[in-house]
């Protein structure tokens, strides 16, 4: 029972989330409206510190350790800072939601995607966002923009065999095949400026942009 938009942006390492979601927002802000930026895994102080171990290189948490720690984050995020945004008619623009977890431990791990579900059941009574915005751009394209991030230092998710990045970014893409009425898939190519112009024009409808 929520009153505002929750927005997601998707995708693999490296395709601009985090910098599309930071455009997003600021154009969001600038209609006048009450917008919530956040991200997963984190957004919370508890989930923060969620974030901290699962991203930490020390610690080798087997997929089902991940789908556990990633749901408990989220269950407090979604507690303690979307649900409540929601409900006072705010926007969230979230990078990552559920479908990282459906696309990393399902799809990169060996968990199925009922599972990683029934977990988002349990912890986040389902919430689903209203639009999700799939970011995809070419591999050499992503190398490159990995390599200016972050060079020989990416973190424990980050660092795992191309295979696996493989078999994540495949399941992102089953998940919009699935889903096309949730799911618009953004051609992450290219300058930040043209691929948020490629978002801001997929937002029209739900700004009352659209004809």
């Amino acid at each position: 029972m929520t009153s505002g938009r929750f927005i997601t942006l998707e995708g693999g390492e490296g395709v601009g989330k985090s910098t599309q979601a930071r455009m997003l927002v600021d154009a969001l802000r600038g209609r006048g409206l009450g917008v919530v930026q956040t991200r997963e895994p984190g957004g919370t102080p508890g989930a923060e510190a969620i974030r901290d171990l699962l991203l930490d290189k020390r610690f080798d948490w087997d997929t089902r350790a991940e789908a556990l720690l990633f749901a408990a984050a989220r269950s407090d995020h979604v507690r303690n800072l979307i649900g409540p945004a929601l409900d006072r008619g705010d926007w969230v623009v979230c990078d990552r939601f559920i479908d990282s977890s459906r696309a990393y431990q399902a799809g990169g791990g060996e968990w199925s995607d009922d599972a990683v579900l029934s977990l988002h059941t349990l912890g986040s009574h389902a919430l689903m966002p209203d639009v999700t915005f799939l970011l995809q751009a070419p591999t050499d394209e992503i190398a490159e923009r990995l390599h200016a991030r972050d060079g020989e230092n990416s973190d424990r998710i980050g660092g795992k065999a191309a295979a696996y990045h493989a078999r994540v970014a495949e399941h992102f893409r089953k998940m919009a095949q699935t889903d096309p009425e949730r799911f618009v898939i953004i051609d992450a190519s290219g300058t930040p400026g043209e691929v948020h112009d490629r978002i801001m024009r997929a937002m029209a409808p739900f700004t009352g942009e659209g004809g």
